[in-house]
C-alpha cells in the first residue's frame, strides 16, 4: 500500500516545497488504478455515470427534507408534541452524522459500491417501515425506522464523493463533484415542493414515495457505475495510523478546509431557516408551495454556481484559490449589507442569494481538493470526516440563526459576517493549492 502523500502547504514556490508538490501531483492518478480521464467512455456514457452518482445525494436530501411539510399533520394524526415530531428529523440527522465515519472506513476496507448499494437498500426499506408506522400510528416504531434510515443515509452521499475521486481525474472529477453539489441543492429545492404535492394525495404519501426514489438510485448505481479495483485492505490498527499520518502531514490545510465547508453549510441552512420563518410571518404570510418557490431563489443561486464552478475549475489550483476566497468574501459582504436592511424583502432575498452564490463557488473547490488529498485506500474516511463536519453545519445552522434572530437581525447578520470573515482568513492563509490541484491520490 502506498503511503499518504504530503498535502498542499504552499501555493507553489520553489526549492524543496515545489519539488514536494511536483511529486505529490505526479504518478497518483494513473490509469493503472482504474481511474478514468475526462473524456473516457464518450459523452453519453460519462453523463450516465454522472446521473447515477448525482442521484445519491439527491435521494439523501429527499429522505429528510421531503417530510418536513407534513410534520404538522404528523403531530395531529399521532397526537404528539412539536418536540416529538422534531425528533423525526433530529434522530435521522444524528444517526447519519455518527455513522458516516464508519461507512467511510468500510468503503476503504471493501469497495464503495459494497457500502453504497446496501445503504440505499436500508435507506429505502426503513422509509417504507416509517410509512407503515405512521399508518399504524406507532410513534416508537416511526422513531426507530427514522434512526435506521439515518444509518443507511451515512453510506450514501459521502461515499459517492469518495467514489468520484476514485473514478475520475482532471476536469472530469471537478465537473462530477460540482454536479454532486448541484444535485444536493436541487434536492433542497424539490423536497418541500414534492412533500407538499405528495401530501395532496394522502398526508402519509411522502413516506411511501421515498422508497421509489431509493430504488431508482440503487438501480442506477448498480448498473451504470463501474468501480475501479479496491487495492490493499489494511488492518484497522495500520489504517488508523495512516489516517493520523495524513492529518500530521496535511492537517494544516485539511482542517481549515473542513471548517470552511462546514461554515458554508451552516450559513446556507441558517439562511433557509431564517428566510422560511420570516416569510410565514406578517406582513408576508407566505406558506406552502409559494414559500418553496421563494426559498428556491437562493437555492438556485447555489445550484447554478456549483455546477458552473465544477465545470470551470478543472484542476486549476490558482482558479480554485481565487474562487474560494471570492466566495467567502461574497458571503461576508452580503451578510454585512443585510445588517442595515429594515423590511426590504426583495433586497434581502437578493443578498441572501448572493451569499448562496458564494457557497456555490466555495464547495466544489473544497470537494475537489479534499477528495484528491490522499490515496484511494484512505479517501473514504477523509471524505467522510469532511461530510460529518458539513452535517454538523447543517444541524446547527437553523437553531443558531433562530437564536440570534431572536435577539435582533443586526446581531444575527453581524455574527455570521464575522464567521464568514474567519473562514475567509483560514482559507486565504492556510489553504493554498498548487497550480494543478485535486490531482493527488
Amino acid at each position: 500500500m502506498e503511503k499518504a502523500r504530503p498535502g498542499w502547504l504552499t501555493a507553489g514556490g520553489g526549492g524543496a516545497a515545489a519539488e514536494r508538490n511536483r511529486q505529490f501531483l505526479s504518478g497518483n492518478r494513473s490509469d493503472s488504478r482504474g481511474r478514468s480521464g475526462a473524456g473516457t467512455g464518450g459523452g453519453a456514457r460519462k453523463w450516465a455515470g454522472y446521473t447515477a452518482l448525482a442521484s445519491v445525494p439527491l435521494v439523501m436530501v429527499l429522505g429528510n427534507s421531503m417530510i418536513v411539510p407534513i410534520l404538522p399533520d404528523l403531530e395531529r394524526q399521532l397526537n404528539i408534541t412539536g418536540i416529538q415530531s422534531s425528533l423525526v428529523i433530529t434522530l435521522f440527522s444524528l444517526a447519519t452524522g455518527l455513522f458516516i465515519p464508519i461507512a467511510g472506513y468500510l468503503s476503504d476496507r471493501f469497495t464503495r459500491k459494497a457500502v453504497i448499494l446496501p445503504s440505499l437498500a436500508v435507506f429505502g426499506a426503513a422509509g417504507l417501515l416509517a410509512g407503515y408506522a405512521v399508518i399504524w400510528k406507532n410513534y416508537p416504531l416511526l422513531i426507530a425506522a427514522r434512526a435506521l434510515q439515518g444509518i443507511g443515509a451515512a453510506g450514501t452521499a459521502p461515499i459517492a464523493m469518495a467514489l468520484i475521486g476514485d473514478m475520475y481525474r482532471d476536469g472530469a472529477e471537478s465537473e462530477a463533484l460540482g454536479l454532486i453539489e448541484a444535485s444536493n441543492g436541487t434536492g433542497k429545492v424539490l423536497s418541500p415542493i414534492l412533500g407538499t404535492l405528495f401530501a395532496l394525495i394522502a398526508w402519509q404519501a411522502p413516506f411511501f414515495a421515498f422508497p421509489a426514489f431509493c430504488a431508482l438510485s440503487l438501480a442506477a448505481m448498480a448498473f451504470m457505475i463501474r468501480e475501479p479495483g479496491s487495492g490493499d485492505r489494511p488492518r484497522l490498527a495500520h489504517y488508523a495510523r495512516q489516517i493520523i499520518g495524513v492529518f500530521r502531514a496535511q492537517g494544516s490545510w485539511l482542517i481549515p478546509a473542513f471548517l470552511a465547508g462546514a461554515t458554508g453549510l451552516f450559513n446556507l441552512f441558517g439562511v433557509l431557516f431564517f428566510l422560511s420563518d420570516v416569510l410565514e410571518k406578517p406582513p408576508y404570510a407566505i406558506t406552502g408551495v409559494a414559500k418553496g418557490g421563494v426559498l428556491a431563489i437562493p437555492l438556485f443561486g447555489l445550484v447554478a454556481t456549483s455546477y458552473a464552478t465544477g465545470r470551470w475549475i478543472k484542476n486549476n489550483g490558482r482558479l480554485m484559490r481565487t474562487l474560494m476566497n471570492t466566495g467567502l468574501a461574497l458571503q461576508a459582504a452580503a451578510f454585512a449589507a443585510a445588517v442595515w436592511l429594515n423590511g426590504n424583502m426583495p433586497l434581502l432575498i437578493a443578498l441572501l442569494t448572493l451569499s448562496s452564490v458564494g457557497t456555490g463557488m466555495l464547495l466544489p473547490c473544497l470537494n475537489t481538493m479534499i477528495t484528491g488529498a490522499v490515496d484511494r485506500s484512505l479517501r473514504g474516511m477523509i471524505t467522510s470526516l469532511y461530510s460529518s463536519l458539513r452535517f454538523l453545519g447543517v444541524a446547527f445552522g437553523p437553531p443558531a440563526f433562530g437564536w440570534l434572530a431572536g435577539i435582533s437581525r443586526g446581531v444575527l447578520f453581524g455574527a455570521v459576517t464575522g464567521l464568514a470573515a474567519v473562514a475567509l482568513a483560514l482559507v486565504f492563509f492556510l489553504v493554498k493549492p498548487p497550480k494543478r490541484a485535486g490531482d493527488a491520490g
